[in-house]
């Protein structure tokens, strides 16, 4: 008896101390991800500590978080029973941010200088209500029928659907919230920012600045065949650099996003594992090198920040979005970019235009059909830098449809074939939102 008894507490001790040892690194993970989470929801999008736990952080793991929400100093410390603890910082204007052990404040507070007078025409060209219009071609019952399909009915919790916008040739012809939220709610783009890194080098191209085919991009790729990479590989993922994508376990994207300091360096130091333009490989890492090049394009980090919001956001009209920034201060351009639903929607029209807003090209049409081309080995799913039907994965969809889309289930499509601009937000993803019987419904409305 005393033999079993023995044998089942050395079981026991075994069975802790490898949970401790698989856990305990991941703490880094879920505490980051809680804080980090919280404070930018708390303080950007102004939702509750509370509904933010419930919904937002409703992710394996995080319920092991305890928060603390600091009003006064917009703060946010999260630790697993009192393991791994850490602090994100809020700034407005910067966003919210992970501090490393020890810091209380930024590598880098320059705040972006912003223009956002209100543009005085209806949406979504400007700040005014829409014009009431009755377009004869869309069928409004059947149209209202697919946008309130996309959302839980009575007791239902599947879905997850927060908002859904569609325009169709720039008129606003749909729009719904889930309670709660409105034309005001900004919701997180996740994935989606990586188009607007993406039009942001587009901008630059079209001001002679970059070139597509640039190479020798970094230092430390001169002594091997990394120099080779050129800016047309990485926007498509297909530089051929190692990384995991992974955000279910520690990986280099997880590592990146709430452990590193400077995002914009993880991806430079990777050596390749295939070669560029033969090996598609999804890379938040990636979009964030990017954005340490554009940051080589300024003299400065205020002329750097005010670069994104002068010629794209604000131009546009864009005036809720945010894109966060590390704590170094380079933008998260892969991850963080927040926006109401009507914003994320200029982003749509302004690629639906070929890149044409108000009679002012922001970027090239040249630009607009590099991100609608097929990336090479990516089976005709991805572009540059943004999601593709071209290979029919949507079977019901046109296929020069193009998207920016997100974790969790945020999209903006582009349908030119259709003159459609389709904005999607919530909190899931296939099998639980159907994307095809979605945007199916919305097509069979417009003749």
């Amino acid at each position: 008896m005393k033999k079993a008894i023995k044998y089942l507490l050395l079981a026991s001790l075994l069975f802790l101390i490898y949970t401790t040892v698989v856990t305990y690194p991941k703490l880094d993970i879920v505490d980051g991800f809680s804080a980090k989470n919280i404070a930018s929801c708390v303080f950007l999008a102004h939702r509750s500590q509370q509904l933010t736990e419930q919904r937002d952080n409703d992710l394996p793991s995080m319920e092991l978080a305890s928060n603390e929400v600091d009003n006064g100093s917009q703060t946010v410390t999260s630790s697993v029973y009192g393991l791994k603890e850490r602090e994100a910082l809020y700034t407005a204007g910067l966003g919210a941010v992970l501090l490393p052990p020890g810091e209380t404040k930024r590598a880098s507070a320059t705040i972006p200088q912003r223009d956002k007078t209100p543009i005085q025409l209806p949406f979504p060209y400007g700040n005014l209500p829409p014009k009431d219009s009755i377009l004869s071609n869309i069928n409004y019952p059947l149209l209202q029928k697919a946008v309130a399909a996309a959302f839980d009915g009575e007791g239902e919790d599947i879905k997850k659907t927060r908002s859904v916008l569609v325009l169709y040739d720039g008129h606003l012809i749909a729009e719904k919230y889930k309670e709660g939220f409105d034309q005001n709610s900004v919701m997180a783009g996740w994935s989606m920012t990586k188009s607007v890194t993406s039009t942001i080098l587009g901008i630059l191209q079209k001001q002679h600045k970059i070139s597509l085919d640039d190479n020798h991009l970094f230092p430390e790729w001169e002594k091997d065949d990394r120099r080779n990479i050129t800016i047309r590989n990485l926007l498509n993922m297909n530089s051929g650099l190692e990384w995991a994508e992974d955000y279910s376990n520690i990986s280099d994207a997880t590592k990146m996003l709430f452990l590193d300091k400077d995002m914009s360096r993880t991806q430079v130091q990777k050596p390749l594992s295939g070669q560029p333009n033969q090996s598609w490989n999804y890379s938040s890492g990636t979009t964030n090198l990017l954005c340490g090049l554009i940051r080589e394009k300024f003299n400065s980090q205020q002329a750097y920040l005010d670069f994104w919001y002068r010629e794209l956001i604000d131009k546009i009209g864009m005036h809720s979005m945010i894109i966060e920034t590390d704590y170094s201060g380079h933008f998260v351009g892969s991850s963080y970019g927040w926006a109401t639903t009507r914003d994320w929607a200029k982003l749509g029209l302004l690629y639906l235009n070929n890149g044409n807003w108000m009679g002012e090209q922001i970027i090239d049409t040249s630009w607009v059909n590099f991100s609608r081309q097929p990336t090479n080995t990516s089976k005709g799913i991805y572009g540059g830098h943004f999601w593709l039907n071209a290979g029919g994965i949507y079977p019901d969809v046109p296929r020069d449809l193009f998207s920016c889309n997100g974790f969790q289930g945020q999209y903006v499509f582009i349908i030119p074939s259709r003159k459609l601009v389709v904005v999607r937000t919530g909190l899931s993803e296939k099998p639980d939102f159907d994307i095809n019987a979605f945007l199916k419904g919305i097509i069979a409305a417009v003749n």
